[in-house]
């Protein structure tokens, strides 16, 4: 077996290049080998929603894997056929839903199958998207490259319980180059859901943003809706999207210091087409679809960076940074593989 090895520990050593080799290697047909899981993380090696995203694959193909349990360092992954599948799963605690639909997502989809799933876990907790941020900004844009998918989120689940559920139907999709340049919109959303927290403190927190926005000359539009957790917890989005950009802010409220853990700054001063966390997400698909890719961010940031180094190595894409005068300028020529076409 030809195994392609991928250092784990490559820029910023975290989770983001388990997914990425892990969809890449489903829809390219690569087998990968993957050591030194998560080196550079405090606790190192697998998580449990790494884990639960193997599991579901495990149902869906034929796919071989060795090493996939709690704290491995170590994986090697053979791709199967994907198929067709119906599942309910359960992540356990609040191992991050957002994160496994990253790597399902685009692997069925891309791979022209279908896949209805009822997945509990956490829909809002610390180093991964909310569910707010998935639904509007994630979908968005994944729209416009043609990947289809929707999903119902019927329970909310925080930290530690989790608890929460998502209903998430994909279907087959063809992808496409896209363009996200700048921000021509001056319409703002904020959106915000919350459990077992006094909503006199969720209401003066979304009030001062607003102000800061308003001050800025964005319009603002917000919605706040109280959603019942097992755990008390709460979840913004800050975001806008227009034709050429597509730039949301997320964020967790924190107990310990009772406010959201935000930077506002970080989205005011974004005019260009996505935001970082956003640019990631967009590697994957771009680096499969026929054409060039092209977006606007402001930061180069480790996440990108090693998303770009492990996509060109299992994909053999080509892809180029240019430096703007208020950010940078990334183009991804896609490979329209002939397994999804």
């Amino acid at each position: 077996m030809n195994f392609l090895k991928i250092n784990g520990a490559f820029g910023e050593g975290g989770g983001q290049i388990i997914r990425s080799a892990i969809i890449l290697s489903c829809i390219t047909k690569q087998p990968i080998h993957i050591e030194n899981i998560r080196k550079n993380r405090k606790i190192p090696g697998l998580k449990p929603q790494h884990l639960t995203a193997i599991k579901i694959l495990k149902k869906i193909s034929d796919c071989k894997v060795i090493g996939d349990k709690i704290g491995s360092t170590e994986l090697k992954f053979t791709p199967g056929e994907i198929k067709n599948a119906k599942l309910f799963e359960d992540v356990g605690t609040a191992g991050s839903i957002s994160l496994i639909l990253q790597v399902l997502i685009p692997i069925v989809a891309i791979s022209q199958n279908k896949l209805e799933l009822s997945i509990k876990g956490g829909t809002d907790v610390q180093w991964s998207p909310t569910m707010d941020y998935t639904e509007h900004v994630l979908k968005e844009v994944y729209s416009r490259m043609g990947i289809n998918f929707s999903f119902e989120l019927k329970k909310r689940g925080y930290y530690p319980k989790g608890s929460g559920e998502v209903c998430l139907e994909i279907n087959p999709s063809n992808v496409k180059a896209i363009s996200l340049s700048k921000r021509k919109t001056n319409q703002v959303k904020i959106a915000c859901t919350f459990s077992k927290i006094p909503i006199e403190k969720i209401e003066n927190e979304i009030k001062k943003m607003k102000e800061k926005l308003t001050n800025k000359d964005f319009v603002v539009e917000v919605e706040i809706k109280e959603q019942e957790a097992v755990d008390s917890g709460a979840s913004l989005l800050v975001y806008s999207i227009d034709e050429d950009s597509i730039i949301g802010i997320d964020a967790l409220f924190d107990k310990k210091i009772q406010r959201f853990n935000i930077d506002l700054d970080e989205f005011l001063e974004n005019q260009l087409g996505a935001d970082g966390n956003l640019a990631d997400m967009l590697v994957v698909p771009a680096s499969l679809a026929k054409g060039k890719t092209t977006f606007q961010v402001k930061h180069i940031t480790k996440h990108l960076e090693t998303n770009l180094f492990v996509t060109s190595k299992i994909t053999g894409c080509k892809y180029g940074v240019g430096k703007l005068p208020n950010g940078f300028e990334v183009i991804i020529e896609g490979i329209s593989h002939t397994s999804i076409k």
